[in-house]
């Protein structure tokens, strides 16, 4: 049963995550003078704090670590009066004038509710892939692109995003290695064209990855022909995975998704369910970068304002 409406466990705002959208969100709900409370189960700053360096969000000219961004977003919400507890997100009910949060660290309670829970990467799930990630096994090109300038990189990946980064890592890298699996790219023709036969692009086809090696950084990917199952060891500077993103909403029932998972919302990042908006990565979006996550938690927070009257 629901505590009743005016126990002091009720929150005006409850956000699931503390990405640049959750701690944005949270900047937002505590200058307006809610009751907010961030539950996130890693580190402040979400998958941006595993980014070495952050140089495309505005007003940072010489770039800033992803952990210190999200320890500045983090400061920030605290000192707007958000409340922030580590805790792993079991299950929510997202229904009726109180929402309820099961967690690790117990039950929560809110008069509204922001899913700022982001994606998580789809992993190939072989030795060294956890080893040296954020040490030269990267997610995001368009932010770590920079850091291999003149180096030799792969991409492993056969469709759109994968072919779309690795044309924009031709941009820095001197030569893109793109390994697929298959004998044909998944990608739509436009971007097959703009790759194929592309200069500082090769191709390793019917190929899959079976190890990451190397030493304080990765060095070395080991790649086997699934056609004749032979083994090789490919080197390398950096790879980049694009083998597909996970949205983080298993925990949430009841509201509309697309068939990825990923959160239908309006532009004012309603969901199909009252009081309970979404934000940032987690929803299905044009452009996920941290700068349109941080303008979505921004509108999701007034929102919850302007639903709460």
């Amino acid at each position: 049963m629901y505590p009743k409406a005016d126990d002091n466990k009720i929150y005006d705002l409850i956000i699931l995550g503390a990405g640049p959208a959750g701690l944005t969100a949270a900047i937002y709900g505590g200058r307006a003078n809610l009751s907010t409370l961030v539950l996130e189960q890693m580190v402040s700053g979400g998958e941006i704090a595993t980014t070495d360096q952050l140089e495309n969000y505005p007003g940072f000219p010489q770039g800033i670590s992803g952990a210190e961004f999200g320890q500045l977003l983090e400061q920030q919400a605290v000192r707007f009066g958000a409340e922030i507890i580590s805790a792993a997100i079991d299950e929510v009910d997202p229904e009726g004038d109180i929402k309820k949060v099961s967690t690790s660290r117990g039950d929560f309670y809110g008069r509204t509710m922001v899913v700022a829970s982001g994606t998580s990467p789809r992993l190939l799930g072989v030795p060294g892939e956890e080893k040296y990630r954020g040490r030269g096994i990267s997610f995001c090109a368009t932010c770590d692109g920079f850091f291999f300038r003149d180096k030799k990189v792969a991409v492993v990946g056969g469709g759109d995003s994968a072919v779309k980064e690795a044309l924009y890592l031709t941009r820095f890298a001197r030569e893109v290695i793109l390994i697929h699996r298959r004998d044909e790219l998944r990608a739509v023709s436009a971007l097959q064209k703009q790759i194929l036969g592309h200069p500082q692009v090769t191709f390793l086809w019917d190929t899959v990855v079976e190890e990451f090696k190397g030493d304080q950084n990765l060095t070395t990917l080991v790649i086997k022909n699934v056609k004749d199952s032979t083994t090789s060891e490919l080197p390398v500077d950096g790879v980049f995975l694009y083998v597909g993103r996970i949205p983080n909403t298993g925990f949430l029932k009841g509201v509309e998704k697309d068939p990825q998972g990923y959160i239908i919302t309006s532009e004012e990042m309603e969901t199909t369910i009252s009081g309970l908006f979404a934000a940032g990565d987690v929803r299905r979006k044009f452009l996920r970068q941290v700068i349109t996550a941080a303008a979505d938690g921004a509108i999701a927070a007034m929102m919850a304002v302007r639903y709460l009257g």
